[in-house]
């Protein structure tokens, strides 16, 4: 080959050159696309409501893995320091509420929302002694939440005869910033040390761990890393209510956002969501870190159940039913089956699924396909677990229960519970509420409760968003949900619990 061929000619030399420029414009014009997008996301994350004093300290007596706190006493005893602590910082700099301004600033003393105002402050944690007790059952609240959303049920267990803790998970019940800082690690540690005062508590009985959202993937974690180390106590039985088993890739990449927000020294940033605290129990403002946080557990309990899958150590897992609303917005009830049910050999294991309401009125108002599927689950019979489904048809709004059974078999049942006329379907957070729960539940006679709560005028002016106030809050069916959790457990029910 001669050189002439491996030279290039004047109008290739053009052309490259013009090429390479044409990709370095269109590289810097993206750069600036990117940049500018940036600019404008953080403009409008800027524009959102001020932080207060309860977004902005940080309290130094919250429980980590590595504090060296190695037992349930200890637990107890910072905790009880840690709420000292907000009581200096937080209550004791805030205005205190007089009965003409009627705040309902939960870090108000004296506001109507104020918990520390009530006869048992129900973010901390609880625990419930018998003498003589059936059963030992740990009690596992979720993200955002407080032992609250699980105490109507403890007390319930409690009258039944079963000793019970209702463990405060680091980072919650006291103020929205705990959960910048905290990690999952910090709440599993937590629940290995509830674990361990709850066998002591109830001796020789069976120990079940009930976990809502979660509160349900760290019951997951424990079981699985029992599976590892033998001398942890497992439990008999895993309760779960709305698990968190799965989570949206969002919740990964909103991580970042916190991340520009410390290099900016932003710290509006470093929340997906800055509210009016005006729930007792339960955060308004949503650190971005606690959904990174909830990710990086499911993340790390779906990773340890695919290697799990099919070997004879996944048979040691203990027998676990699930309670979930076939609309979660928060969690997926398919990812339930696949990620967990389809994974767990034959154990007992079931899951019970809430349909929404069918009747023919909302038929048209409902953006939801016809034929569900589980549906299509209820068919099969090649599934190791059981499957109940709750629904009702176009004609009716009573509930009759369609049931699968994994040894084969299915049965429908009518029952006499019905869909009440202004409910159209239940949600990731309504499952652990009775209809009566004086926060959440419908408040009837009067009462105001944030169950009912739907104020009506103008949209963009309220400090609370629609969304929170039109979510449903309360369960309608608890009272046979219970009932099941009492049936699994083999606890004798009391038709007066509520």
């Amino acid at each position: 080959m001669s050189r002439d061929h491996g030279r290039l000619s004047p109008v290739k030399v053009e052309f490259y050159q013009v090429l390479t420029i044409v990709r370095r414009a269109i590289g810097y014009g993206v750069l600036a696309v990117f940049l500018t997008f940036i600019i404008v996301i953080v403009l409008a994350l800027q524009q959102r409501p001020d932080l207060s004093l309860w977004h902005q300290v940080r309290l130094h007596e919250e429980f980590e893995a590595d504090s060296g706190t190695n037992n349930f006493a200890s637990y107890l005893t910072k905790e009880g320091k840690l709420f000292a602590e907000m009581d200096r910082e937080i209550y004791q700099k805030s205005p205190v509420a007089n009965s003409a301004d009627a705040s309902i600033n939960r870090y108000q003393r004296g506001s109507r929302t104020d918990p520390t105002s009530q006869v048992v402050n129900w973010n901390r944690t609880f625990v419930l002694k018998n003498e003589n007790p059936v059963a030992g059952v740990l009690l596992l609240h979720g993200l955002s939440d407080s032992p609250y959303s699980l105490k109507n049920l403890g007390e319930n267990l409690h009258q039944q005869g079963a000793a019970v803790i209702g463990l405060r998970i680091p980072g919650h019940g006291t103020i929205p910033s705990g959960l910048i800082d905290v990690s999952w690690q910090d709440m599993a540690a937590a629940v290995r040390l509830a674990m361990i005062e709850i066998s002591k508590m109830a001796p020789g009985k069976p120990i079940f761990m009930i976990g809502y959202s979660n509160g349900g993937a760290l019951a997951v974690q424990y079981a699985l890393d029992v599976l590892d180390e033998p001398k942890l106590t497992m439990p008999d039985g895993l309760i779960l209510i709305s698990p968190e088993i799965a989570l949206p890739r969002v919740a990964a990449i909103a991580v970042w956002q916190g991340r520009l927000g410390s290099w900016l020294g932003m710290e509006k940033i470093a929340w997906n969501s800055i509210s009016l605290e005006y729930d007792p129990y339960k955060y308004s403002s949503f650190a971005i870190n606690a959904g990174d946080q909830a990710y990086r557990l499911t993340q790390h309990n779906d990773r340890r159940l695919a290697k799990l899958e099919g070997t004879d150590l996944l048979k040691r897992f203990p027998r676990t039913i699930a309670f979930q609303s076939a609309v979660d917005a928060t969690v997926s009830a398919a990812h339930l089956v696949t990620r967990l049910f389809n994974r767990l050999p034959p154990h007992g294991h079931e899951l019970v699924v809430f349909d929404l309401n069918r009747r023919a009125e909302l038929e048209h108002l409902i953006a939801w396909k016809r034929r569900h599927p589980f549906d299509e689950l209820l068919e099969c019979s090649d599934k190791s677990f059981d499957l109940t489904v709750l629904s009702n048809s176009k004609e009716s709004v009573k509930l009759s229960i369609r049931q699968r059974r994994a040894a084969g078999g299915y049965q429908e049942i009518p029952t006499a519970m019905e869909w009440p006329d202004d409910v159209y379907s239940l949600s990731h957070v309504a499952l652990p509420f009775a209809m009566s729960d004086p926060w959440y539940g419908r408040g009837e006679n009067g009462q105001l409760t944030l169950g009912n709560l739907a104020l009506r005028g103008e949209r963009g002016v309220l400090r609370i968003s629609p969304q929170d106030q039109l979510r449903q809050r309360w369960n309608p069916f608890y009272p046979w949900t219970q009932e099941k959790m009492f049936q699994f457990m083999r606890l004798k029910s009391d038709e007066g619990s509520n």
